[in-house]
């Protein structure tokens, strides 16, 4: 594992590889490590691939940040600064989850550094939303408005930051609590299905003008997270977007979820075949 510092941000990261640039971004607050995200940078770089894995800011080794106008775009920031420092820009970016969506936000707010997109369980929906916002926000959000910021270094969702980076207590105790519950509020909003964004912080308008290729795996109809609608209307909103079915079942986030022990992730490198394949077709 290595070491990167983005805007005084220490990023932990790992190429694995040879030859053209990709980058892979788990969802959730999940690591670089997460079961299958390492095994589909492999089956990528075994086909002649240089690919980046990497921890974002406030997961796993990497320091916690709370800057920009979300989370998502904080990370989208870090990851363009770690693409260009790296030397791997323009990189085939690619992720699930919160990392289709910080995968999404690199490419629209730092063009330069993305040659093409794929994402699949792209969250979206009224629930799907709101649901984000309480699950990365609310905790936090809580214990530092009634408790202060010792109470949020004890909640367990920062347990893995700061086991893996001990400094990270530190950081998070350092901040002004009344600062903090104003960043944590403010990312929180963000995820607001409200207004024409059908992905937080993506503006149509801004999608519309993403004409890099794009490879948008169709959700299962049964995933009230990351719903079918979303994924179809990002593909029509990316100029040059193919839609595609997964290589897996309509319940296939259900059953990860069933399945948890085994990793969220552990049926990625399934995609491997799909998205070498694509590749070749549009960017060879």
């Amino acid at each position: 594992m290595a070491i990167a510092t983005v805007d005084g941000v220490s990023l932990a990261h790992e190429v694995i590889g040879d030859g053209r640039p990709w980058v892979i971004t788990p969802g959730g607050r999940f690591s670089k490590d997460s079961p299958g995200v390492r095994e589909l940078a492999q089956a990528l770089a075994a086909e002649g691939n240089r690919v980046l894995i990497w921890d974002r800011p406030n997961c796993g080794a990497s320091d916690v940040c709370f800057t920009g106008p979300s989370e998502s775009a904080m990370q989208a920031d870090a990851l363009a600064g770690l693409l260009t420092q790296l030397d791997m820009a323009p990189a085939v970016i690619i992720g699930g989850s919160g990392g289709a969506r910080v995968s999404m936000l690199t490419a629209a707010r730092h063009p330069e550094v993305a040659a093409g997109l794929a994402v699949w369980w792209i969250s979206g929906g009224v629930f799907g939303l709101m649901s984000l916002g309480t699950h990365y926000c609310g905790e936090s959000l809580r214990a530092a408005w009634t408790e202060g910021m010792e109470a949020v270094v004890a909640l367990p969702e920062w347990s893995e930051v700061l086991e893996r980076n001990p400094s990270n207590r530190q950081r998070i105790l350092d901040q002004d609590r009344a600062e903090f519950v104003a960043t944590i509020e403010r990312w929180m909003l963000a995820y607001c299905p409200c207004g024409d964004e059908l992905v937080p912080g993506l503006a149509a308008d801004t999608a519309r003008t993403l004409d890099i290729p794009a490879l948008v795996l169709r959700s299962g109809t049964s995933d009230a997270y990351h719903t079918r609608q979303t994924s179809e209307h990002v593909a029509e909103l990316l100029p040059n977007a193919r839609l595609v079915e997964p290589p897996w079942g309509d319940r296939e986030w259900i059953e990860r979820q069933d399945a948890r022990e085994e990793g969220l992730f552990a049926r990625w490198p399934l995609l491997a075949p799909m998205l070498l394949d694509w590749a070749r077709d549009v960017l060879d």
